[in-house]
Parts: structure tokens; sequence; C-alpha cells
């Protein structure tokens, strides 16, 4: 059994180590914006978008995103897009169809957050490099 036991205690370890890296704030000059107004096609894709600047980065970073809608509302992933932490500002667009959960033109509340994985030892840690949160109009289109 100490295979066992070396398998429980690296997950336990790897747990404690993912537990550990949380939201942070973002670093000077970093951010990540939303689009004041979000599509809704004839399918039910959503597409948000916005713009960030990240820098930095020495794992794979990207710019994901989510919305949801009206007091009982569980918030719906809506993609992810790579991005470039280059110092420089770009911009982000991401669609997707929400999970459950058809959308409606009109108001709803969108999360967009830059996150790199970055990696350390044999594992790779989230670290988050800026996060933004707004109502937006969902429009018909």
């Amino acid at each position: 059994m100490p295979v066992r036991r070396s398998l429980l205690a690296a997950a336990g370890a790897a747990a404690l180590l993912c537990a550990a890296a949380g939201p942070a704030a973002a670093a000077p000059g970093e951010y990540v914006t939303v689009d004041a107004t979000g599509r809704i096609a004839a399918d039910g894709t959503v597409t948000l978008s916005g713009s960030y600047r990240c820098s930095g980065a020495t794992g794979p970073a990207f710019i994901g995103s989510s919305v949801g809608q009206g007091d009982t509302a569980g918030r719906q992933g809506i993609g992810g897009s790579a991005a470039r932490c280059d110092g420089v500002e770009h911009r982000w667009q991401n669609s997707g169809k929400p999970y459950g959960q058809m959308l409606k033109p009109g108001t709803a509340r969108v999360q967009a957050t830059g996150l790199e994985l970055r990696p350390s030892g044999i594992i790779v840690l989230p670290v988050f490099h800026a996060e933004s949160e707004r109502d937006v109009t969902l429009v018909q289109g």
C-alpha cells in the first residue's frame, strides 16, 4: 500500500496548493474590461467581448467569461480565448451556448477573468491577472 499512500499524499498536497492560489489583485497596468453590449444569435449562442492588458505570463493565458440573468440565475460560462500577456492592450471575444438556461435580450451580469496556467514543478497553478464584472445589455443579432 505505499504507492496508494504516496498518491493520496500527492493529491492532498496538490489540493492545498490549488486552494492557496486564489484570486489576487491585478498587477499595476493589468486589467480586463467587458463591453456594454453582448449579442444573442437566433440559435442561442451568446457573444461577449472587451479588452485586456496583462504581462509577465510564463504559462498559457486565457480570458474567460460568464453571464447570468435574473434573480435566481447562476452564471454560465461563455467560452474562453487565448491571451497574449505582452503588456499591450488587446481585444477579446468569447462565444458559446449557455447550458440549461436560455438567455433573453435585456440586462445580464457578465464577469471576465484573465487567467494564466503557470508551471510550478510537476503541477500547474492558476494565476489570476485581472477580473471585471458589470451589467451589460444583451441584444438579438
